[in-house]
């Protein structure tokens, strides 16, 4: 089973929850056992596997990757400046791999599902999430 999770995003760089979307996919399957898979479509958006319990942790992330990778030094800039924003998202990766378990997602207390934006604001990003039964 597959859906296609359509967020916006209305910072340059910041985290967005669609943990509530991603487990609405789930029950609605009957799945009880298996995998999601959550997959963000573009070059300069990621997903993450972060804490949930308050901005804090995402504010750090964005302020790591802020820090790690600086915007305007890098050579694709020169094309539609936002290097930074590709390296970015190739760093985290565009998906994760969460288990079914009983029906629910597989996910800690503090864990959501977090897109990772890096060339916002934009108005629409494809998320995609693929149930596989076990």
């Amino acid at each position: 089973m597959q859906k296609i999770v359509q967020i916006s995003t209305n910072k340059h760089n910041g985290l967005f929850d669609i943990t509530s979307e991603v487990e609405t996919i789930v029950r609605n399957s009957g799945l009880g056992q298996g995998t999601a898979s959550v997959y963000v479509q573009g070059a300069t958006a990621a997903i993450m596997i972060q804490e949930s319990w308050d901005q804090s942790v995402q504010n750090d992330v964005v302020s790591l990757m802020k820090k790690l990778i600086p915007k305007g030094v890098w050579e694709h800039d020169a094309q539609d400046n936002n290097g930074d924003a590709h390296l970015k998202s190739g760093l985290i990766g565009p998906g994760e791999t969460i288990p079914i378990i009983e029906g629910r997602l597989g996910l800690s207390t503090w864990q959501n599902i977090f897109v990772c934006e890096f060339d916002g604001p934009r108005h629409t990003r494809n998320i995609v999430v693929t149930l596989t039964e076990a």
